[in-house]
């Protein structure tokens, strides 16, 4: 679905005149008139610029940028967790370097515009309904559908910031009124899962388990996302069906290769439940179409895959969580003990030999480093890729990558870093290993074991594997099932949790699942104490338990609450 840039109708409004000269009543010609939307062609237009906040990216960077906001949430749930570091020099996006070193302050720019970027999505999906309720040429049917698409859209901005902000508020097409800018000013006193919930349910109960139009939400989108709230809140009996249901309808499966995960020419395949749509050389001004969030974490110079920005590099802890045992396990417990190999302060013509201890083949879909293909564009050459070294690590980011046969056709012709490889927010792998979650906690732990094997059987597809250029495994890839039944649930609960990161390292989802597990405090101290020798600037860095698990309410949404003098919005503990 392409995007479609609107203006909202909270901008748009015109303010009545009391003149009965009707010849004075003049429409302003810069502004869209409520009354033009409020039909069947008018919803679906506003339902296509709520689609287009699925990225956050709307308003002029200087407002705030795409980075702020894109939909992988790459600062929040990676480089705020032990997967990655901000990467680049020490001088380039302070405010994220901020964040990364746990100095997490509420006048932080980002977090305002991860705020205003979800809210901006919450009132263009009110908008919809506004209009809706009054467009008369739609079929009861129609109303529904968009409806229920709406609904989707609101339940998931909600439940984005529910995770990042923890008590924020709930705004529906009740609450706002487009003649009162006062009208969503409300408190954040109450906790906003049942209001996400219903509307993620109301979805679910309404939508086609398919849809014509790719990007559109389907029942098992909605079923997935429903379930993954009642993840965060405990609740798996409740969620447990829901997957289930997902799995029992036989519309999705296991790509063969993992890598067919992130690939432009793969979007949209029979793994992936929904996907953030990204277009390019769609007419759009400046390429914005393109997966803009991302726009800063390409490999540095080096007459490679670009020249800019160096962002985003994986971290030594997530490619030691990719050593594998003699039985092709993973070292849930000891994998950090020592390095994999890297080539830290060795220049690009300097001689390198790669690691040759067993790895799990995913690894080098997740991570580019030095010897190794990257993608397409060639052997990684390691420090020729890596804008400092000594600051970032010596390792690149890869997954949401372009492939140089993507260059021009699902690249943007004037940047080549705006790309067409959607996001996929959840996938057929997210399903399985939710099961196995929800089976370790309140079922079968034999049943955990099976989900969990799917997912490894799949990573040791040979055919999945990164290749030499004689068609060679470019790595000494060990990767096996699980054979041997669990001793008990505290084993079962690490090894899917472990499972958990390998499959989706770099995406956006780690430090969330750390808090939502009840471990950020333990693993992200035990990550810093550790990574501190080598990033100085991690030395002291704390989580503290019952602060750190949600980021501060922007202190600038806080002051821009008052209410008749005062302020609406109070801010999270300990900030």
């Amino acid at each position: 679905m392409k995007k479609i840039l609107l203006l909202s109708s909270l901008f748009c409004l015109a303010v009545a005149t009391s003149c009965s000269d009707k010849f004075l009543d003049v429409q302003p010609k810069a502004a869209l008139a409520v009354t033009t939307l409020q039909n069947k062609t008018g919803v679906n237009a506003l339902l296509i610029g709520a689609y287009a906040l699925l990225d956050g990216w709307a308003t002029p960077e200087g407002a705030y940028r795409s980075y702020n906001v894109g939909a992988d949430n790459w600062v929040y749930g990676s480089v705020a967790s032990d997967d990655a570091y901000k990467g680049t020099i020490a001088g380039d996006q302070p405010p994220i370097s901020l964040i990364e070193q746990g100095n997490i302050q509420a006048d932080n720019i980002y977090f305002r515009g991860k705020w205003r970027g979800m809210y901006d999505g919450i009132a263009r999906s009110n908008d919809v309904l506004q209009a809706l309720a009054v467009a008369t040429d739609m079929t009861e049917a129609e109303k529904q559908q968009v409806t229920a698409e709406s609904r989707f859209l609101r339940g998931h901005f909600h439940f984005e910031l529910k995770k990042m902000f923890n008590m924020v508020p709930y705004i529906d097409e009740k609450i706002y009124n487009p003649n009162d800018l006062e009208s969503t000013k409300v408190a954040n006193s109450a906790d906003i899962w049942p209001n996400i919930v219903a509307d993620l349910k109301a979805a679910y109960d309404v939508l086609p388990a398919k849809q014509t139009q790719v990007g559109r939400p389907t029942k098992w989108a909605a079923a997935a996302e429903l379930a993954k709230t009642y993840l965060f809140q405990k609740k798996y009996a409740e969620a447990k069906p829901l997957l289930e249901a997902i799995v029992a309808s036989g519309q999705y499966k296991l790509m063969d290769r993992y890598h067919d995960n992130f690939r432009a020419v793969t979007n949209n395949n029979t793994e992936s439940i929904f996907e953030v749509q990204y277009s390019v050389n769609d007419g759009a001004s400046g390429g914005e179409n393109g997966n803009a969030g991302s726009t800063l974490n390409y490999p540095y110079g080096g007459g490679g895959v670009t020249t800019c920005c160096g962002f985003f590099q994986p971290s030594q802890n997530l490619v030691n969580a990719f050593k594998t045992d003699a039985n092709g396990l993973p070292l849930v417990d000891t994998f950090n003990a020592s390095d994999v190999t890297s080539d830290i302060g060795i220049e690009s013509t300097a001689p390198f030999t790669p690691y040759a201890g067993a790895l799990d083949p995913r690894l080098d879909w997740t991570v580019g480093r030095r010897g190794i293909p990257y993608l397409d564009w060639g052997v990684h050459p390691g420090k020729a890729y890596v804008r400092d070294q000594a600051y970032g690590g010596p390792y690149s980011p890869k997954k949401h990558v372009m492939y140089k046969s993507d260059v021009g056709t699902n690249t943007f012709a004037g940047n080549p870093r705006l790309n067409a490889n959607n996001y996929r927010l959840i996938r057929y792998d997210h399903v399985l290993l939710w099961l196995a979650e929800i089976e370790v906690e309140i079922g079968d732990l034999n049943k955990a074991r099976a989900y969990v094997n799917q997912i490894r059987r799949r990573a040791a597809n040979p055919d999945g594997f990164v290749k030499n250029a004689d068609g060679t495994p470019a790595a000494n890839y060990v990767i096996k099932e699980y054979t041997t039944a669990w001793a008990d649930q505290a084993i079962a609960r690490k090894a899917v949790q472990f499972e958990e990161r390998l499959e989706f390292g770099m995406e956006g989802h780690r430090r969330f699942d750390l808090v939502r597990w009840g471990i950020a405090d333990q693993t992200l101290n035990s990550y810093y104490s550790l990574e501190a020798k080598k990033r100085s600037y991690l030395t002291g860095v704390q989580f503290t338990k019952g602060k750190h698990e949600y980021f501060p309410i922007p202190i600038q949404e806080i002051f821009n609450s008052k209410k008749d003098g005062k302020e609406t919005l109070t801010q999270n503990p300990g900030y």
